[in-house]
């Protein structure tokens, strides 16, 4: 009798435990948390002379009801009052969990199917590195995968970063972020 209570008891408190999902996870080859980005990543204009090469990103786990991925790379510390675009990545199929270094530059070919850049905030539709005003100190570069609950993002073709980052955000189930720094001596 006491084996059957304690049996049941263990199979009770199993069955009342929540099972742990794992969260959706991002990342690099190249970039890593809370260190600083090399030259790969630093733009190639206004007065930066980097390679200007997005780095590389995997991301696993994604959650259920995701649609669609999108890629975000922003610096809250620019000196705008808005922060920065770097980057924005739209419609990436749910087949697709890793893109390369390198892919996000202008007119890339190698672009997941069906997916497009946004204009950054140099202007650009693609990647635009890293390139804080020299002697202002420290940027966070916030590089983020969202887990979208649509397929497609319907956006004018001249959305802006900020109405592109508005629903990216009103459609993200999940998302993972790698933050770098950089810094301009």
């Amino acid at each position: 009798m006491f084996k059957t209570i304690k049996l049941l008891s263990i199979l009770l408190f199993v069955l009342s435990t929540p099972v742990m999902a794992s969260s959706l996870t991002l990342i690099s080859n190249d970039i890593a948390q809370d260190k600083f980005m090399d030259k790969n990543q630093e733009f190639n204009g206004f007065g930066c002379s980097g390679d200007d090469l997005s780095p590389h990103l995997k991301w696993s786990n994604a959650p259920k009801g995701t649609k669609s991925f999108a890629i975000t790379a922003y610096d809250p510390d620019a000196p705008t009052g808005s922060g920065w675009w770097h980057w924005q990545i739209i419609n990436i199929p749910t087949n697709v969990m890793e893109i390369s270094a390198g892919i996000g530059s202008v007119n890339s070919k190698h672009l997941p199917k069906g997916s497009s850049q946004i204009q950054n905030d140099y202007g650009i539709e693609g990647f635009g590195g890293a390139c804080p005003p020299q002697g202002h100190g420290q940027h966070r570069y916030r590089f983020t995968v969202h887990a979208l609950s649509v397929e497609k993002l319907e956006l004018p073709s001249n959305a802006s970063g900020a109405l592109t980052g508005y629903m990216i955000n009103a459609n993200t189930i999940e998302s993972s972020t790698i933050q770098s720094l950089y810094e301009r001596k």
